[in-house]
């Protein structure tokens, strides 16, 4: 028992589910921890899809100056109360976000944001270097549409890597943190500010 007790005390520090969570999960999968952390992912996304749906008018709007104030970042994040706006996790969780749009530049919080001109544009250019590599016509397509994943990758907020768990997308830790705090949250908008550029 004692084992088994040490490993549901290792599962909640590695992924912040509660007890009976943590027991289920380990029982489920055998005392694999693991697996566990899998399956609680798994069901933590689950349980964030579930809350998507609901209307998120508080939050909170955060500033961060980064570099001797050479790189600035206003950043909106919602959430369903006040009392989660204040929350210290909630908090932490936006400031990283507004660390993550002053490292990471993204221009867009998700590719439904990026305006259909600008994605054809960046269709024309690939199909150009592709034709410019001297691929066949019928991979352009495929190239096309490999690179367009890459930019909104490397220009979607929700899409990029974080940058403190390179593992994740900021998208996978906005629906662990759903889950975690138990509220719908919503990345609205951002501004990032740098010296000298237009």
């Amino acid at each position: 028992m004692a084992g088994s007790s040490q490993l549901v005390k290792e599962l909640r520090e590695k992924t912040g589910a509660g007890i009976l969570d943590c027991q289920k999960a380990l029982t489920e999968n055998g005392q694999d921890v693991e697996k566990a952390i899998d399956y609680l992912r798994q069901k933590g996304l689950a349980a964030a899809a579930k809350k998507a749906g609901r209307e998120t008018n508080q939050g909170l709007i955060h500033s961060y100056i980064h570099m001797g104030g050479k790189i600035g970042v206003l950043i909106e994040v919602n959430c369903e109360t006040d009392f989660v706006a204040r929350n210290e996790e909630f908090k932490a969780f936006v400031n990283d976000l507004a660390l993550q749009v002053a490292a990471a530049k993204p221009s867009f919080v998700k590719r439904e944001d990026v305006p259909m001109d600008v994605a054809e544009k960046e269709k024309t250019i690939y199909e150009g270097q592709a034709r410019e590599m001297g691929k066949p016509p019928a991979a352009w397509p495929k190239i096309v549409e490999g690179k367009l994943e890459k930019f909104y990758q490397e220009n979607c907020l929700m899409e990029q890597s974080f940058i403190k768990d390179p593992a994740v997308t900021v998208k996978d830790l906005l629906a662990q943190k759903i889950s975690k705090i138990g509220e719908n949250m919503n990345i609205r908008r951002f501004t990032r500010y740098q010296l000298g550029e237009a």
